[in-house]
This record gives C-alpha cells, sequence and structure tokens, in this order.
C-alpha cells in the first residue's frame, strides 16, 4: 500500500488572506501560517474574519508543529485564536515571533512556545524536516519552506517577490531554491497574488528616487503614511528625513509598537537623537519634521485619517505635503479616497500611487513566478494565496512552462490533495470556510443576518402585558420602533400596528405557557405583514410577553 501525504488548504485560496495550509503525512500533521482578514460591510460588528479550524481541533494529538512564513495579518493574525484551541510549538523568524509573541500576550497566551529560526537552518517535526529560506516580502524576516517528506519535497514560498537589491541587501536564496529544483520537488506551493501582472516587480529602491524629490521641494512638514509592518520603508523615508536635516515622529499604536521591535532586533537603525514624540513638535520649524503613520488605506481610527479630520494632535494644513506610500487593498479604495480628499480640503500637498512612484507590491509578478516553477520544477504545482482568477491564471503559467495540466491542482478550501511518489488527486474534503470573530465569541451566520436586517430595516417591538392572576390581556398593546419609522411623526400607524397586534395577542388568554412561541410566531407574522403593507419595508419583528 502507497503511503500518502495530503496537502489541505484551510484558508488562502480563492481570496485573499486568512491564509493556513495543513501539511500531513499518516500520524504527523504540520500547519503553515495562520492568517485572518478584516470583515468588509457586510460583515456589521465583526472585527476580524478566521479560518475553521475544526479539523485541526478533531486532530490536535497529531499536530507536530506551526511554520510561519512572515509577520504578516493575513499570515499570524489567527495564531492567538488557534492556540485557544489547541497548542504546538510556533516556528518563525526574529521579527516574525517578535509580533506573534506580543499578539500572544495580548490575548494571555502566555505558556505557548515560539522558536527563533534564521534562514537555512532545519528543524524536524514529526516526519518533516522543514528548512527555512531567505525570501523577499514587504516586511523583515519572510522566509519559505523546503519540507522534505518520506515521499519527497514540498517546497512552500510563502508571500515573496525576487528583488535583487533590497533595502536590508540581503536578496532572495535563489540559489537555495535551484538546488531543491535540482534534486527534485514533489510539489510546489507559490504565491499567486500578483500574477495579473508581467514582467517583474520593481524593486524597493527605486522608490527611494520619489521620496528624495518629494523632500527636496517640501518647504513645511512631511507625513508619511504607510504600512507599519514594512520596516524597509520606514527605514527609507527615515534616510531620506535626516538627509533632509528633519527629525522623525511616529504616531499610530501599530506603528510605534513595530518600529520598537524592529529597532531591538536590529532591523532598523534609526539614531536616537532624530526620533522625537508628538509633544515636542510645536518647539520645532515644520520644514524640520517629518511624521510616518498609520492610515495608508483610509481607516477611521489611523493616524492619517483623524490628522485628515482635526481630531488628532498633528492636524494637516496648508504647507504640509502628505506622502501616501502604499496602494489601496481591493475593498478600501473609497476610504482611501475620502482621506485623500479629506487633505487636499485642508490645504495639503498630497502625492499618492496614481502621481508617482511611492509604493512597490511585496508579491512576485508573472515574470518572477515563471522563474520560481522553472528552477524549482516541480512535478505537482499547487497555486495558493489569491483569489479564483490568480490561482486560474497562475494554473495557466504553469502549463505554459511545461507542467503536466493533470499535475496541477486549484485548490478550494478544505480539499485534500493526496500525494503518492507517483500520482496526486483531489477528492476528499475537510471541513473548512470562516469563522467571524466579535469580541473574543465566534458568530453565527444567523446572528450576521439578524444585524444586516437591523441595519437596513430596524426593529418594532410589541410589547404584550397579561395579568398574572387573570392571564387577562391588558391594553394597549405598546409598540416601539428603532431604525424603522420615526414615532412622533407616525403615530397613526403605530396606533394601527397595536391593534393588529392586540387582535392577534387575544390567543395569549388562557393559553399554555408551552403554546407561547407558536403565538409569538403569529404575531410576529401578522405585524410583518401589516408593516409590510403599510410601508414596503421589513423590520425585525420582536414580541415581548410581559405578566403583571
Amino acid at each position: 500500500m502507497q503511503h500518502k501525504l495530503k496537502i489541505i488548504p484551510l484558508g488562502g485560496v480563492g481570496e485573499i488572506g486568512k491564509n493556513m495550509t495543513v501539511i500531513e503525512y499518516e500520524n504527523d500533521i504540520l500547519i503553515i501560517d495562520c492568517g485572518l482578514i478584516f470583515p468588509d460591510e457586510e460583515m456589521p460588528g465583526i472585527d476580524v474574519v478566521i479560518p475553521d479550524m475544526t479539523y485541526l481541533e478533531q486532530n490536535k494529538d497529531r499536530i507536530r508543529g506551526m511554520c510561519v512564513t512572515h509577520g504578516h495579518e493575513d499570515h499570524i493574525g489567527a495564531i492567538p485564536f488557534a492556540m485557544e484551541r489547541f497548542r504546538c510549538p510556533i516556528y518563525g523568524t526574529r521579527f516574525t515571533n517578535a509580533l506573534i509573541r506580543h499578539k500572544l500576550d495580548e490575548h494571555h497566551l502566555t505558556d505557548v512556545e515560539v522558536v527563533d529560526v534564521d534562514p537555512n537552518e532545519a528543524v524536524t517535526l514529526g516526519c518533516f524536516k522543514i528548512e527555512f529560506i531567505k525570501t523577499g516580502h514587504s516586511i523583515a524576516g519572510a522566509i519559505a519552506f523546503a519540507i522534505r517528506t518520506p515521499i519527497g519535497t514540498l517546497i512552500h514560498t510563502g508571500d515573496f517577490k525576487i528583488d535583487m537589491t533590497p533595502i536590508d541587501g540581503e536578496p532572495i536564496d535563489i540559489n537555495r531554491f535551484a538546488y531543491y529544483g535540482s534534486k527534485g520537488v514533489l510539489a510546489l506551493l507559490s504565491d499567486s497574488t500578483n500574477v495579473e501582472h508581467a514582467g517583474f516587480t520593481q524593486s524597493e529602491k527605486e522608490i527611494g528616487k520619489t521620496f528624495e524629490r518629494v523632500f527636496s521641494k517640501a518647504q513645511g512638514r512631511v507625513i508619511v503614511a504607510t504600512f507599519a509592518s514594512n520596516v524597509y520603508r520606514i527605514q527609507q523615508v527615515a534616510d531620506v528625513a535626516i538627509e533632509h536635516g528633519r527629525v522623525i515622529c511616529f504616531q499610530g499604536r501599530s506603528m510605534e509598537q513595530i518600529v520598537r521591535f524592529a529597532q531591538e532586533l536590529g532591523y532598523l537603525h534609526i539614531p536616537t537623537d532624530r526620533i522625537v514624540q508628538v509633544e515636542h513638535l510645536k518647539n520645532l520649524p515644520d520644514s524640520m519634521v517629518c511624521v510616518m503613520t498609520t492610515g495608508s488605506q483610509g481607516e477611521p481610527m489611523s493616524g492619517l485619517f483623524r490628522m485628515a479630520n482635526a481630531t488628532h494632535k498633528l492636524n494637516v494644513g496648508v504647507g504640509d505635503t502628505v506622502i501616501i506610500s502604499a496602494s489601496a487593498i481591493p475593498g478600501n479604495e473609497r476610504g482611501v479616497a475620502r482621506v485623500i480628499n479629506a487633505l487636499y480640503e485642508k490645504g495639503a500637498d498630497v502625492v499618492y500611487d496614481r502621481m508617482a512612484d511611492v509604493h512597490v507590491s511585496g508579491h512576485a509578478c508573472a515574470g518572477e513566478l515563471r522563474l520560481m516553477l522553472g528552477i524549482t520544477k516541480p512535478k505537482y504545482f499547487i497555486p495558493v494565496h489569491g483569489e479564483a482568477r490568480h490561482l486560474k491564471m497562475h494554473a495557466d503559467l504553469a502549463r505554459e512552462q511545461g507542467i503536466d495540466p493533470e499535475c496541477i491542482f486549484i485548490a478550494h478550501n478544505g480539499a485534500v490533495i493526496e500525494l503518492t511518489a507517483r500520482k496526486a488527486v483531489m477528492q476528499e474534503t475537510v471541513q473548512a470556510g470562516s469563522l467571524m470573530v466579535d469580541g473574543l465569541k465566534n458568530i453565527e451566520d444567523v446572528v450576521l443576518r439578524d444585524r444586516k436586517t437591523l441595519s437596513v430595516d430596524g426593529l418594532v417591538a410589541a410589547i404584550i402585558v397579561l395579568d398574572t392572576e387573570t392571564g387577562r390581556l391588558l391594553n394597549p398593546v405598546e409598540i416601539y420602533s428603532r431604525g424603522f419609522i420615526y414615532m412622533r411623526d407616525n403615530e397613526e400607524l403605530i396606533a394601527r400596528a397595536s391593534e393588529v397586534v392586540y387582535g392577534e395577542a387575544k390567543r395569549f388568554e388562557g393559553a399554555d405557557k408551552g403554546e407561547y412561541n407558536a403565538i409569538k410566531n403569529q404575531v410576529k407574522s401578522k405585524l410583518k405583514s401589516f408593516l409590510y403593507t403599510e410601508t414596503g419595508r421589513t423590520p425585525m419583528i420582536l414580541p415581548i410577553v410581559m405578566e403583571l
């Protein structure tokens, strides 16, 4: 009997974010990444969305460890929720682990084993031997994995790009990928996010020219909004600011935290005398000030948003130059546009991605993806980290590179890809999907539907009062509306609705309490039908029975 190696994506295929992949062989399970996505406007009140980890909870005794490619939220954000369900050691680079430890501390999970590794190191977890390979991305400490299994080697690229002139001077270790390609790669799992773009991703160093040009012209303060996790971008801006005689002030909780971690670990080098606190800026001329802040995606609570809307200590005004050093993540375009318009209204000069090279992607374009396929020469190919179109286009690239179409698997979350030394199939599925988290609890779909109804059509409560001794219905029935109609302007409608409910609620008189739910449902149905006829809307109906 041939032994089977299973690859099971629990997140990150058919979507951007929520990355999580399970590698399984007999009695051993390895987890790669554990990320989240942030809710869209169709998820009112939801804080984050994480993978459904039921399969791992059911098999927690077989989990040997979790390996993390890098520290972005879509790869580490769900780790605290995972560690509340099961425990296993976590392996990542020092910068990645600093962010993970901070998250675990926030969730009061202080007894989780988090192990620092460096590129070119290897660890053995069960039957798996994992080597960590240096890659390039928009965050420090990004790595890929070469996973040696009993039937062959898997390569998981993580998020990557091929930048031969990175800010840290340490380019992706192409030679190591080529080494494994020469030895034979059973399967390649590769980042698909940027496959729609031809050629190669621009080097981080290229946008330094834009910063130099903008700082040279700026007469007042320069405010730069970027991703807090992009330590390389922060270093670039700091270097240019210092060269032009400016001090640097960091704003935004995540920005300040990550800068502190990066300095402690040696990823960021800024003289301490060039960093100032916000309260000291009033003593300096504007021409000596550079502010780095969060808010490049238009987030309502971010530093840049509050500066643009006059709710921050550093409100933007005439003479300021604002650089938004990021491109809008799909879904955030309207929020970014609102912030840009607000900045212009305040009289600031704004530089953003449609005007100049102020941002480069951290993901490989089609040319780099072809190169990765060419040097690893995998037998099987599984595109990951992308929506349906990205996975399909990446699969097309693989076919063009000569990989047998029957050896390419476009998976969905929960799919089980079974590999042997001779063949591969994708037939089974395990439970997978999304869990919505509100505060510290998971929210069911029915709760989300209720929230959507409330946000669109509001709530109508019908208060039905029964006499405790006689069981008789007391008059009148009281109707309350929230978010449906303004009661003071609709007194006649409220009175008629009360009569409708009263007529139906007479059935409570003499009824057993076991019948109450059925009667409540009838009240809801009658009132809903009445309100729809009168207004064309269907609010949430809440009958409340009280005994006095």
